[in-house]
């Protein structure tokens, strides 16, 4: 297929069987008037890699706060690990956010604390272990992201993909059910790239993980996925494995696999509203 890569084929994930980690239903979200999200509805299975994929305002990082459990909906109901998260107390979603882990696209690393107390950090701030056994625990973890040694390091001293690395060390320190990755190869070469996507399967296969990945990168996209979730304007487009994504008969999902634009024809009332500063119909996206 024009404009992308060949990846050769990995052994399939989860079956539909599989438990399911995240169950979102009908999920509708609002900022104010405008409409984000426009029912939605997808599962996560118990150790697959999810990646959300969808062009610029298609609702993809909005969709991606409501499942770390960050955000509330207008409607809809959302099960993160078996828990209808709407009818948590305040200290049951402290509970299972604990059971979460984030690796946010810049890395989010403190710079004025070393890597490994960066990574260290969620043990000393949700748990009572002893400083000797976070700081095996620290070092473990740096040991599955390639970065054993470098915990005495500062986040200035570390490139760009080991920036990453150390924040992929410090979101699997607690050992979570589920990994959310934003961006992860954002800003990267394709050597790093590929090296950083090799290691979200390692981490995968051997912490038994599930891994939510949003991403606009399609190499990457096609070496991970077992399934990939499209968003257009806030609605699913397209839920499937990486050979039914590239096989779709749906323009849109072509469209985006090729990079190729969207008919860009201006709808006179909304190009006037946008001039005007008068609302345009409530369906902006962010």
């Amino acid at each position: 297929m024009a404009g992308t890569t060949e990846i050769p084929s990995k052994p399939p994930g989860p079956g539909p069987d599989a438990n399911k980690v995240i169950e979102v239903r009908d999920l509708v979200t609002h900022y104010g008037e405008r409409n984000i999200l426009k029912g939605v509805s997808l599962d996560i299975r118990e150790g697959e890699i999810m990646v959300i994929m969808g062009g610029s305002g298609s609702g993809k990082s909005t969709l991606l706060r409501h499942v770390m459990a960050l955000e509330s909906h207008t409607s809809g109901t959302m099960k993160i690990l078996g828990q209808d998260i709407d009818t948590l107390s305040a200290m049951e979603m402290f509970n299972l956010r604990k059971k979460l882990g984030v690796a946010f696209q810049g890395g989010a690393l403190f710079s004025s604390m070393t890597v490994g107390e960066n990574v260290m950090l969620p043990l000393s701030e949700h748990t009572d272990l002893d400083p000797l056994t976070m700081d095996i625990m620290m070092r473990m973890k740096l040991e599955v992201v390639s970065l054993a040694g470098f915990e005495n390091l500062m986040p200035a001293e570390l490139s760009g993909g080991m920036i990453k690395r150390a924040a992929f060390a410090r979101a699997i320190v607690m050992d979570p059910k589920i990994l959310f990755c934003d961006e992860p190869s954002a800003g990267l070469d394709p050597v790093v790239a590929s090296a950083l996507d090799d290691l979200i399967l390692d981490m995968r296969d051997a912490m038994g993980m599930s891994i939510v990945v949003v991403t606009h990168e399609l190499d990457s996209t096609f070496k991970i996925a077992d399934r990939i979730t499209i968003l257009d304007k806030g609605k699913i487009l397209f839920i499937g494995s990486v050979d039914e994504v590239r096989n779709s008969k749906i323009e849109r999902v072509q469209n985006l696999l090729n990079r190729r634009p969207e008919d860009d024809t201006i709808d006179p009332d909304e190009y006037l509203g946008r001039l005007t500063g008068q609302p345009i119909g409530g369906d902006a996206i962010l």
